[in-house]
């Protein structure tokens, strides 16, 4: 078999005797995708490639084909900074810049850690816009720019896409968050680094935790761990994630096995500064918040409340979305465990920051746990808070 990747994975595909939407859901990649890459109008990428390899049975022939594609793209700067498709296909007004040096670099940077702070205390609708003019304005300098700028560019693109789609997850458009996501990955390969396109099975896995999956939660999370190189901090993220489908699908010894590999890489990862904006949590004990976390749905509420009573205090006042996301869980174990006054002191100390940073995915937990209290509604406590609860739910209609 000869030709373009497009027409290889063609053959491939009709030789295994899938069609085009059965490939697509096997790789979880829409069919729009497939066909844009079967036809050519759009270049594979690493992750993509081993999963369609894997599926058809090609041996590595189609991994040597999108490595030949991505080879013969390096020539043309301009066209390998569009990789990501049309998302960066803008330019910037006013003919050529300089380019920019190191403090323009880390100006850029300082811009965007500013609103991931915001993002992390307020409704991510606040910030999605400034993010997406980020990519957008970093992936037309690329374009401008020789290497070594070019990479570096697109690499910081990379990052703020990827918290881009966290944040549409936030926002409750989970297709826009995996497309962000995945147009992370192929910004961060035209920029020479393959690592994000392994964190990008880590936040579908995520996609899939919330939609309470825990085989494709724990299949994505997996494919993290073997899709390709990949540093010790995306590794322990991608076995936290495991283990959080593991937990979800009440196997407890899959799921300290897997904790146990998290544990080991984030050891290993240690503390060295990045030149780029890290992957994923920055809470300081990630692993002990994803075991609070676990504990509730391996049906150890009690233990899962202690744990995530303790973890708290190590959070900072400002990671409001943090502090939300898991003082919920603790009142939902709280409430779990049948201890409805703990549940409802908790749940008032957290309401506010549940209000305020508007978590489409918080509020999945706060529905659980308004069933769950719910079953004592003629507590004092719980028609206390059940009014301010219910605000929270509905404060976007």
């Amino acid at each position: 078999m000869t030709g373009t990747f497009g027409e290889l994975l063609r053959e491939y595909r009709i030789a295994a005797g899938l069609s085009m939407g059965q490939l697509a859901k096997r790789i979880h990649y829409s069919k729009g995708y497939l066909s844009k890459i079967e036809n050519g109008v759009k270049p594979p990428h690493d992750s993509m490639a081993r999963l369609c390899d894997g599926e058809l049975g090609a041996g590595g022939a189609l991994l040597a084909a999108a490595r030949s594609a991505r080879e013969s793209a390096v020539t043309v700067d301009r066209r390998q900074v569009l990789v990501a498709g049309t998302v960066l296909g803008v330019t910037l007004a006013g003919g050529p810049r300089p380019v920019p040096d190191e403090r323009v670099v880390i100006g850029i940077r300082t811009t965007f850690e500013h609103l991931r702070s915001l993002g992390m205390q307020t409704s991510p609708v606040v910030v999605l816009e400034s993010l997406a003019a980020q990519v957008q304005m970093l992936g037309a300098l690329a374009g401008e720019n020789p290497e070594p700028t070019r990479s570096r560019l697109l690499l910081l693109a990379a990052r703020i896409a990827e918290y881009t789609g966290w944040m549409q997850q936030e926002a409750g458009d989970d297709q826009r968050a995996l497309s962000w996501t995945r147009t992370a990955a192929e910004l961060a390969v035209a920029g020479g680094d393959h690592e994000i396109s392994s964190y990008a099975f880590v936040r579908e896995a995520g996609l899939a935790l919330y939609r309470h999956d825990p085989i494709a939660t724990i299949e994505l999370a997996r494919r993290a761990q073997q899709a390709g190189p990949a540093g010790s901090r995306v590794l322990a993220l991608a076995a936290r994630r495991e283990a959080q489908g593991h937990a979800l699908a009440g196997d407890r010894s899959e799921y300290e096995r897997a904790l146990d590999r998290a544990l080991f890489h984030l050891d290993a990862a240690g503390t060295v500064p990045s030149a780029y904006p890290v992957l994923g949590s920055t809470a300081p004990d990630p692993i002990g918040l994803a075991r609070g976390w676990s504990l509730c749905d391996l049906g150890r509420p009690g233990e899962a409340a202690e744990l995530l009573d303790r973890e708290l205090t190590r959070l900072l006042t400002d990671s409001r979305r943090t502090r939300a996301r898991f003082g919920v869980r603790r009142s939902l174990a709280y409430a779990l465990a049948g201890e409805v006054e703990q549940s409802c002191r908790t749940l008032t100390e957290t309401l506010e920051d549940a209000a305020q940073v508007d978590s489409a995915t918080i509020r999945l937990d706060l529905r659980e746990l308004a069933r769950n209290v719910g079953r004592w509604h003629n507590h004092a406590s719980v028609r206390e808070v059940y009014p301010k609860l219910r605000r929270v739910l509905h404060q976007r209609g």
